[in-house]
């Protein structure tokens, strides 16, 4: 069997708060997008992963892995199974890959072997893996809070053209947070202005509310670069999702200048990529 596994972008990005454990707390509105993917699942004796991408981990520092023990442990199932990753979502990026592969992963495995979880339960497996997996279990659009495991549903994004690129360098997450704890006394919260604006259902009122900390306090050299480039093309917004290093604009959705950019953009950066919001 196989799945789709859809990244996703963080429409609007809040650090609240730090619990006493080190952990973050955040405000944010996340939304699944077309690049994807492709996980496959085949009944085994044990848990082994291939993939098509070099310098991903085969072993237990790989979600895919990790959700596939914890399916087994949670549902007691003495069985294994045999998962093949053709990557596309690119890795260090802020776009959600390991964590959609984790839920294309207990999907998969609630399909094969015919346990026929709910959905809530498939994301409190998926919470042991990682913070946005209960999200790519459900897709969709949702505000995510706490740690990123509190959801509520929303509305998705209206129809629209959507280029991401995903810079050379990639970002570590342990330091992107490091420089949030550095720089981020005086960081705006604005996700209740993206909140108002998915409402509205207005384009470019939700591409003006585009807002991300980590964005905020970057300092990688590609991004205000990238960004004048989406926005010379007519893009209604730009921003860096998750805590990067993917950047991306959103356009309106009949705009042919959307694809004109995305071979700009690769032309400069090798990779990147048009695609739209989908929903759950």
């Amino acid at each position: 069997m196989k799945a789709k596994a859809f990244a996703k972008i963080n429409l609007s990005l809040d650090i609240v708060g730090k619990r006493a454990d080190g952990y973050h707390l955040l405000r944010t509105v996340m939304q699944s997008v077309s690049l994807y993917d492709t996980v496959w699942a085949e009944k085994d004796a044990g848990i082994s992963l291939s993939c098509t991408a070099e310098g991903v981990p085969l072993d237990e520092k790989n979600t895919a892995v990790r959700a596939a023990r914890v399916f087994f442990s949670e549902t007691g199932i003495s069985g294994g199974v045999q998962l093949k990753i053709e990557k596309k979502i690119p890795m260090q990026a802020g776009l959600g890959g390991g964590s959609a592969d984790a839920a294309a992963v207990l999907r998969l495995l609630d399909a094969l072997y015919e346990t026929k979880l709910s959905t809530e339960a498939l994301c409190r497996m998926g919470e042991a893996v990682g913070a946005d997996v209960p999200f790519c279990v459900r897709g969709g659009a949702a505000l995510a809070e706490g740690i990123g495991e509190k959801l509520t549903p929303l509305k998705p994004m209206p129809a629209c053209n959507l280029v991401i690129v995903r810079p050379q360098e990639g970002v570590c997450t342990a330091a992107a947070y490091a420089l949030i704890d550095r720089l981020g006394q005086n960081i705006p919260e604005t996700t209740d202005q993206m909140l108002c604006a998915l409402r509205e259902g207005v384009v470019p009122k939700i591409g003006n509310a585009l807002f991300n900390a980590f964005d905020y306090v970057s300092n990688a050299a590609s991004l205000p670069a990238i960004k004048a480039v989406m926005k010379a093309f007519g893009a209604f917004g730009a921003c860096m999702s998750g805590s990067g290093s993917a950047v991306y604009g959103i356009f309106a959705p009949d705009d042919l200048h959307a694809e004109q950019c995305r071979k700009a953009l690769q032309a400069q950066y090798g990779t990147a990529f048009l695609c739209h919001p989908v929903g759950e």
